[in-house]
This record gives C-alpha cells, sequence and structure tokens, in this order.
C-alpha cells in the first residue's frame, strides 16, 4: 500500500468545508468526481458506525468510521466491497486492502480552511485516485465557497 496525500486552501471556515464534506446534498455534488450517483448510507457519521460507499448502481465500499471530531478530522477504516446490497469482506482480492484508512484533516490557514486528505492506494487504483481527487476537490472547493 502506497499513501496519496492532497491539499487545497478553501476561502471558508472549517465549519462551512466540514458541512459540506458530509451534508448529503453537497456529498453526492463533490463525489459525482468519481462517478454520477454517489452517496453515502450512514448512521450519521457517528464514529464506530458503518458505511457504505455507494455508486448509482449499489457497488461500493464497505467502511467504518474510525474517527469523528467535527470540524477537525474524519477517518474512515475500509473493510470490503458491497455489490448489489451484498457485502464481500472476506475474499482474497478484498483482504488485500481490507483495513486501508481515508483521512480528512481540516486545519485553519489565515482566511480560510487547509483540507488534507490522505488515504491508503494501491497500484491497481492509484492512477485513478490520482486524476479523481483533484476533480473532487475542485468541486467541493467551489460548493464550500460558494
Amino acid at each position: 500500500m502506497e499513501k496519496l496525500t492532497l491539499s487545497t486552501l478553501i476561502n471558508a471556515p472549517r465549519e462551512k468545508v466540514w458541512s459540506t464534506l458530509w451534508d448529503d446534498a453537497s456529498y453526492r455534488a463533490w463525489t459525482s468526481a468519481f462517478t454520477e450517483g454517489s452517496h453515502a448510507q450512514t448512521d450519521n457519521w457517528k464514529e464506530g458506525s458503518k458505511v457504505l460507499f455507494l455508486d448509482g448502481n449499489g457497488r461500493g465500499m464497505v467502511s467504518m468510521v474510525a474517527a469523528n471530531r467535527p470540524n477537525e478530522f474524519m477517518s474512515f477504516r475500509h473493510l470490503g466491497e458491497i455489490n448489489n446490497g451484498v457485502e464481500d469482506t472476506t475474499s482474497d482480492k478484498v483482504k488485500e486492502w481490507a483495513g486501508s484508512h481515508e483521512n480528512y484533516t481540516l486545519a485553519d490557514d489565515g482566511s480560510g480552511t487547509l483540507l488534507t486528505v490522505d488515504m491508503d492506494i494501491n497500484d491497481e487504483f492509484k492512477s485513478y485516485f490520482e486524476k479523481t481527487w483533484p476533480l473532487a476537490l475542485e468541486k467541493l472547493k467551489a460548493l464550500a465557497e460558494a
């Protein structure tokens, strides 16, 4: 596993960036950069709860909120895949990356918020995330600054 780290400076307070990240409508908007129909099924992002990150066809990832410090830090531990409602957390393919993390850190930076996203990635998805994360962060920035 490798770590991919990206940052963007957003001209908005941390509270606005946080709500843009995790409120359902804005979450769907900025994550559409990854795939149309992206959404999350979650128990309000509570620490320790399960999160399903899904595309418009019901495929995606099974994860857990590893940490949630509002307006400061959110961490997910990825557990497996989901396809048509069937969770896979035990196949050899999933075991190669299960336990990887995706983290969001918000810090004050002058008149705005520095958002840093870091995630564990494997070779299979490296080029995809290197291309799509900047697009997602652009969308997020525009939404938070609006």
